[in-house]
């Protein structure tokens, strides 16, 4: 009798192919905005465009893990600062700052990424959504507590920082100093220090 099992993990060739889809398209709409074809995109991640559909029925489903990735990557940051805060390893405007410049300098050039996709990602970005929010309100709580962060600086006013920053097309040191600009308006003058 042949014995039939059911496999409850992908094929690792499934999930490379899934991986390069997913990095071709995140480059090429990064690079081309969202007119960039699926035919192009399997091309760029060297399967055929049929995988790429067995993968991704539509253009939003890659978006949406397109978004949902990177919304992943921003939460997993956020977790760790609040790790690093929590144990008194570093300060919380400290992580704070390090956010908006991991943002808005190294993933700069994904900003039109994200003006490209904004709004198309589907329900599955929302929980990461929500567990980013609460890091953030936990980093801008810690912050006022160390008296480091201007006391009328709310999350939402972080987040606004994060989501209307620079985008593609700013000169990285020009994104460098924006968020230097930011971070002493966010900031406490003298660290909350009375002369």
């Amino acid at each position: 009798m042949e014995r039939v099992t059911k496999r409850t993990q992908p094929r690792a060739d499934a999930v490379r192919n899934r991986a390069a889809i997913v990095r071709a398209a995140r480059e090429l709409i990064t690079t081309h905005g969202p007119e960039a074809g699926m035919d192009e995109i399997a091309a760029a991640a060297g399967v055929a465009v049929g995988t790429l559909y067995r993968h991704f029925p539509t253009k939003n489903d890659l978006v949406d893990a397109i978004v949902t990735e990177l919304g992943a990557t921003v939460a997993e940051t956020l977790d760790a600062a609040v790790g690093r805060v929590g144990d008194g390893r570093s300060a919380a405007l400290d992580e704070i700052a390090g956010l908006l410049h991991r943002v808005v300098v190294d993933m700069g050039q994904e900003r039109l990424l994200r003006e490209a996709v904004a709004g198309l990602a589907g329900e599955s970005l929302r929980e990461i959504q929500e567990r980013a929010t609460h890091s953030l309100e936990t980093l801008v709580a810690a912050a006022h507590r160390d008296r480091t962060l201007r006391p009328d600086v709310t999350v939402d006013d972080v987040a606004l920082l994060l989501t209307t920053s620079p985008g593609a097309g700013t000169p990285k040191p020009a994104r460098v100093r924006w968020v230097e600009l930011a971070v002493r308006a966010l900031a406490l003058p003298d660290g909350g220090q009375k002369a």
